[in-house]
């Protein structure tokens, strides 16, 4: 049986959006903690910056800077992801959810987003152009197959 037209070519375009989405999650990611480091792009909490060594604002800045960037990059991304993705879950709860429980009511949209994105990455992997496949083995670099795929080419 065929493969609808459409459903197929978005299969083979999955590796791209995905590689897309997480440059565009690191790059905001990383956008956070320079705001919050360098006082760029408005500052931390709408303006200057967060003392060196201050806990956990200063830490929180660093992983957001470090970790958006080697996301953004492709480089170290599932354990980046995993490192961004815990970092934003206490954030979530330890600062935004003692407030209220849900994040449009304790100001925690970014935190929970942030979480579940990069939790995301951790399991599907960087996608296509990302720096980690220049440094993966030589039989590794190309996804698997789906479980659909393998049955279809049995078939």
């Amino acid at each position: 049986m065929a493969t609808p037209a459409l459903p197929a070519r978005l299969n083979q375009a999955q590796p791209y959006a995905l590689g897309l989405f997480r440059a565009v999650v690191g790059l905001l990611f990383l956008c956070h903690g320079a705001a919050s480091l360098f006082g760029v792009l408005g500052g931390a909490m709408g303006g200057g910056t967060i003392p060196a060594g201050t806990w956990p604002g200063w830490y929180a800045a660093v992983i957001q800077l470090v970790g958006g960037a080697l996301v953004m990059l492709g480089l170290g991304t599932r354990s980046a992801a995993f490192v961004a993705s815990g970092s934003m879950a206490y954030a979530y709860f330890k600062v935004h959810q003692p407030e209220s429980l849900f994040p449009l009511q304790n100001g925690g949209e970014a935190s929970a987003m942030f979480c579940w994105a990069f939790l995301l990455l951790v399991f599907t992997g960087p996608g296509a152009l990302a720096l980690d496949r220049l440094f993966a083995p030589r039989g590794t670099a190309r996804p698997a197959e789906q479980p659909e795929e393998r049955a279809t080419a049995a078939a």
